[in-house]
């Protein structure tokens, strides 16, 4: 008897046939993985002197200059020796929304336009979106990202053009290998570019859920296992680790999502090079609004995604916290993001 899972597979798979380029549909659902590597994993370059992560929190309505000064607040740019480096600009692009559904051109713009400042040698800025929602071209169109990286001189690509990389992941329950864009082994550093937004399935998406763009459709956590979306999600993240996260806090989606849902105007970016502490200060800010159960329901480090990717090591709660200066509206916001990461029950 067929299940229920199977049925939503194939159905899904017949929209995406039936809505993407066909020659490289075909090839994007069937194609094998082109080789075998071992995890791109690396040590957190953004720590304290105690060793803690250090986590940037900066203020401004102008993107490039919060971006720089995020980054700045937890060492700057160059612990990440840019020059002459190929580096992968990674945003959110599930869909052809504009943002926070995806991450603001303005501040892929902003990322893009740093890295060259800093001397890199090419930029790329890529990912592949939600498998009902593709092609990634058509959303990158839409949205303005693609737009928005050329102008400052990126190349852009859709990780369903390309090849696929098998990655070993034995450390997993749910994922023991992991189909991953071969993208992540063609460059020499990787920029992690997500939004903050809240999820129906995955309660919500910042760095660690911003990785699934870059896995296979037939590993995309719906296929892998419903009940355990968060658990599939942390343990993907073993595949790889980017060297920063830039978290886009410009527009914040507060309730609802993935695809669309309330947004509040919060004016701020992220900086840390640890996905769990990151991802811990992005949580914050949605607890603070109180308006969606699955995460204001229970303190921060609760989070099934956050637990389960400290338990295999994959980041740290002992964060460092850094902040800009900013106006009233802004300091008030950080300070029930604080209260928000101590709370214990």
């Amino acid at each position: 008897m067929t299940s229920r899972r199977s049925i939503l597979k194939l159905l899904t798979m017949a929209a995406y046939l039936l809505t993407a380029r066909p020659s490289k549909a075909i090839s994007s659902i069937f194609i094998r993985p082109k080789a075998k590597k071992r995890s791109r994993v690396i040590e957190n370059p953004f720590v304290g002197s105690n060793g803690r992560p250090l986590v940037g929190v900066a203020w401004g309505r102008a993107p490039y200059m919060a971006i720089r000064e995020a980054v700045d607040l937890i060492g700057g740019f160059s612990r990440l020796d840019i020059r002459g480096k190929r580096v992968l600009v990674k945003p959110n692009v599930v869909s052809g929304k504009p943002h926070p559904a995806t991450t603001n051109p303005e501040v892929v713009s902003g990322v893009v336009r740093v890295l060259y400042e800093e001397g890199a040698r090419e930029v790329v800025v890529g990912d592949m979106s939600a498998l009902l929602t593709l092609s990634t071209w058509r959303n990158m169109a839409a949205n303005g990202i693609k737009e928005a990286a050329e102008k400052e001189g990126a190349k852009v690509v859709a990780f369903e053009d390309h090849g696929w990389i098998e990655v070993d992941t034995p450390q997993g329950l749910y994922i023991k290998r992991a189909y991953i864009t071969e993208w992540i082994y063609r460059v020499d550093l990787i920029v992690n570019l997500p939004v903050i937004k809240t999820h129906r399935s995955a309660s919500y998406s910042i760095c660690l859920k911003n990785f699934i763009g870059c896995t296979h459709l037939r590993q995309r956590p719906y296929f892998v296992d419903r009940e355990h979306w968060e658990e599939v999600v942390a343990e993907f993240n073993l595949a790889y680790t980017p060297e920063v996260n830039i978290v886009d806090g410009t527009l914040s989606m507060i309730e609802g999502g993935p695809w669309e849902g309330r947004a509040v105007q919060t004016d701020l970016i992220i900086a840390g090079g640890d996905r769990v502490a990151t991802d811990a200060v992005g949580l914050g800010i949605i607890k603070s609004f109180g308006r969606w159960n699955m995460v204001t329901d229970k303190p921060v480090w609760e989070q099934r995604q956050l637990k389960r990717a400290l338990a295999l090591g994959i980041g740290r709660k002992d964060l460092s916290l850094r902040l800009s200066n900013g106006p009233e509206t802004f300091l008030s916001l950080m300070e029930r993001v604080k209260e928000a990461l101590f709370e214990t029950s």
